[in-house]
């Protein structure tokens, strides 16, 4: 029955950062930004889902801090960013840029990865300078551009305006979830996980979840219920790749298959059998591998070359 904002032991426990700074966007809001890995070393940002947190991507950060240099922040509201009165996609494109100009340097290109709501933050701010100047791909996991409570299968009926009502009433429920009980991991577990997912697995997502408060949860919900941003995925113009369980209840592949099709440079759509909304956590092997693969292809080899050099002659 415990509240602690995330597991504090194994792979999804969240490591010690380099450093960490606060960030303030343009609305004044105040964003908590972590940063691990060397400073030399090639970039990656990581921007995580609705009533997530930067515990989140644990096991990315674990895996890629030790050639990387990874950015992780939390969303206005979420973590250890304070709530702000401004909730909307715009607010969304404002951190991520505030967080690109203050952790990259100038002329800097980094792989920037969104879960969920993080994926939409990407698609919000994609034609913003900070992204345009910074992005040299993108890796989109379980998210969609738009019709989010329509498609989704969180409620076991047909689609149509029943199941979008039930669906509305949950997601946007202002009831306070408690502390992580086994109930509550079963619920959990069925409405964001795959049926394979570990208790480990489960455990972990259930206290970030648990850790959102209420307010900021309700809040975002009505966000996500009127999302459109069809507009923004075309404005991603640098390579992006698609990463979908096909257990997705939350987002389901259709969303996925529409992010490929409406993509200007799409360079892959992966459907992970059996897998639920929260890929990072439930796929840490494969969505790691994504981010490394697109870090290697795409971030301009001098960089690469200059943080390998500088490691060498530490």
């Amino acid at each position: 029955m415990s509240r602690l904002p995330h597991v504090a032991a194994g792979p999804y426990a969240p490591p010690a950062p380099a450093r960490e700074l606060t960030v303030t966007a343009a609305d004044g809001a105040r964003i908590h930004v972590e940063v691990h890995g060397p400073e030399s070393a090639p970039a990656v940002v990581l921007a995580h889902g609705w009533v997530c947190s930067t515990a989140f991507w644990a096991a990315q950060v674990r895996a890629l801090a030790a050639d990387h240099r990874v950015v992780v922040y939390d969303q206005r509201g979420h973590g250890r960013s304070p709530a702000n009165p401004a909730c909307g996609t715009e607010a969304l494109a404002d951190d991520l840029e505030a967080v690109l100009t203050a952790t990259l340097a100038p002329g800097e290109q980094a792989v920037i990865a969104g879960h969920s709501m993080g994926g939409m933050t990407v698609m919000a701010a994609a034609a913003r300078p900070a992204v345009r100047e910074h992005a040299a791909a993108v890796l989109l996991c379980s998210t969609g551009s738009s019709r989010l409570v329509a498609s989704s299968t969180v409620v076991p009926l047909g689609e149509g305006r029943v199941r979008t009502w039930l669906t509305r009433r949950i997601l946007g429920s202002r009831a306070p979830l408690g502390p992580v009980t086994p109930l509550a991991r079963r619920i959990l577990k069925y409405g964001t996980m795959g049926p394979g997912s570990t208790p480990h697995m489960v455990d972990a997502c259930a206290r970030i979840v648990h850790a959102c408060p209420r307010k900021v949860r309700h809040a975002w919900s009505e966000v996500l219920d009127l999302l459109d941003l069809d507009h923004g995925v075309r404005e991603l113009t640098m390579p992006v790749e698609v990463v979908v369980g096909t257990a997705d209840r939350l987002t389901p592949p259709v969303h996925a298959r529409s992010l490929a099709a409406a993509l200007p440079h799409c360079v892959g759509l992966t459907e992970l059998p059996g897998v639920g909304h929260m890929t990072p956590v439930e796929a840490p092997e494969l969505v790691t591998g994504k981010i490394r693969a697109l870090a290697a292809t795409h971030i301009p080899t001098a960089r690469r070359e200059r943080a390998v050099h500088a490691e060498e002659s530490a």
